[in-house]
């Protein structure tokens, strides 16, 4: 090892400053790209307003869309009648089935008997009309008739005259005809409900899990999982949240609705046939499927065509792409005007996005399959084609060149110096493309293409099913998982690599 004196360091440092002396840049750059990631992280916060929506997002009504993905709701309305009655009422098709009576929901009934006006029919004095009529004599002028009496009717009827409602172990909702008690733990909220006024008036403070936006406006109180109820002046609305998917075999109108799990085994297996015309193995796999509720054979049928969809608009674009790569690789085809017309082709192809071509091929074809597969073929055989072209233009020579220099013809040339080198790339692009889009076979069929997606858009538009949403975003990721490692194993196989 050489040590140098103080000369020979000053005679090394005039021919070759730059080796003691590093520039600003050399010496600083990594406080100044930490400090311009910093300002740019900053700058992205202050002009999204990340702040403002983070701190004005109503997470509450987050955390109940998440809770109704893994739980239903049975929805009873106690309606107040002017008189005091009140009536307990459940929607058409509601989980709970026919003649609801939940051990949940205590209700005080009485029996009462009273008289009801009802309006009488319009005299049909007034409807008969002469049958006599002048073009030269005037009309008769017809006198009004008298305005018939009200009937009186004597009814006898069984109102509800307190309800309770269990939410939880400790939350109960305590309705009477002119308030309503709220318990939560150990809190207690008392409404008072005026019907002439038409407002509902809150006593004392109200504790965080209660909102009344305007004074004498509705109420509503919230009690965790368990559910919420939104209360007014001559309504309350009960939503009681229970976890699980409600009927998800068995809709209420089945006749195995409401049996255990063991009670319906014995009944396909060894109990008298329920329809004459099949058996009860027929019946019951035919209430499955035709679950109206969950329309699992349709919901099955959907992501069927998605998988189709996906599947021959790949193919199709890989068969499309195929032969178009050799003309826009520059070293396979040797004519640049073709190179460069063919690779805009690809650019101008893939620069729509796939979800752009949906709209546009929705609105030439009309909404179904042929839409989606064709925005899929499109958007990927621009993408597939640039893949390709790029692979040829870096495969080695040497082989293209030992089968030309036997005297063998283009096609031959191709054939063995080119597609052993290209098919492996080739086979597990197309391979990872048709897992791609599974994916946004889902997303295109959002806006009318099809398949799964549209099924899972109607349901979110609801915004009460988000069970159901769970369910087919569950069956899309089972379908991601399978065909990722079946796309894997393929390509590991292709490539030369064992996983």
């Amino acid at each position: 090892m050489t040590v140098l004196n103080t000369a020979e360091m000053d005679a090394l440092a005039a021919r070759h400053p730059e080796l003691l002396h590093r520039s600003i840049w050399q010496r600083f750059r990594i406080p100044i790209i930490a400090s311009a990631a910093i300002l740019y992280f900053i700058f992205a916060l202050w002009f999204f307003a990340v702040g403002k929506v983070v701190g004005g997002a109503n997470w509450g009504l987050a955390g109940n869309f998440l809770a109704d993905w893994v739980s239903y709701e049975i929805r009873p309305d106690i309606d107040i009648a002017s008189d005091g009655s009140m009536q307990i009422n459940y929607p058409r098709f509601d989980p709970i089935g026919p003649n609801p009576n939940p051990d949940w929901l205590e209700a005080k009934r009485e029996t009462v008997t009273r008289r009801v006006e009802t309006p009488a029919a319009a005299s049909s004095q007034s409807g008969q009309a002469t049958s006599s009529f002048s073009f030269m004599a005037p009309a008769p002028a017809q006198q009004p008739a008298a305005p018939a009496a009200p009937t009186v009717e004597t009814r006898t009827e069984e109102i509800v005259t307190e309800a309770v409602v269990r939410m939880g172990s400790s939350h109960t909702i305590d309705v009477q005809p002119d308030r309503v008690v709220l318990t939560r733990g150990a809190e207690t909220v008392t409404l008072l409900l005026d019907r002439d006024a038409e407002e509902v008036h809150v006593q004392g403070p109200l504790p965080e899990w209660v909102e009344q936006r305007s004074i004498g406006g509705r109420v509503t109180a919230f009690f965790g999982f368990s559910g919420w109820v939104d209360v007014s002046d001559d309504r309350v609305r009960i939503r009681k949240r229970f976890l699980g998917w409600e009927n998800f075999l068995f809709d209420t109108d089945s006749a195995f609705f409401g049996k255990s799990s063991g009670e319906v085994v014995s009944l396909i297996f060894t109990g008298e046939r329920i329809d004459p015309a099949r058996s009860n193995v027929s019946l019951a796999w035919s209430d499955i499927l035709y679950n109206p509720s969950w329309q699992h054979l349709d919901v099955w049928t959907k992501l069927l065509q998605t998988i189709v969809m996906a599947f021959i608009g790949t193919l199709f674009a890989m068969i499309v792409a195929f032969p178009l790569s050799f003309i826009a690789a520059r070293n396979i085809f040797r004519n640049r005007p073709g190179n460069q017309l063919t690779k805009r082709l690809f650019d101008f192809l893939r620069s729509v996005d796939m979800l752009i071509w949906a709209l546009f091929f929705t609105r030439a074809f009309g909404p179904g399959p042929l839409a989606g597969i064709s925005a899929i073929f499109f958007t990927d055989t621009g993408t597939l084609g640039k893949l390709y072209a790029e692979a040829l233009e870096n495969i080695d020579d040497k082989q293209r060149e030992g089968v030309r220099s036997v005297g063998a013809p283009p096609v031959t040339v191709q054939r063995y110096g080119v597609l052993p080198q290209v098919m492996p790339v080739f086979a597990s692009q197309a391979l990872y493309f048709w897992e791609s889009n599974t994916r946004s076979a889902t997303i295109i069929g959002a806006v009318g293409a099809g398949g799964i997606g549209l099924k899972l858009w109607e349901a979110m538009r609801t915004n009460s099913d988000w069970e159901n949403v769970a369910y087919m975003v569950l069956l899309i990721l089972i379908v991601i998982f399978l065909f990722d490692g079946i796309s894997n194993a393929l390509r590991s196989r292709l490539i030369g690599r064992e996983r």
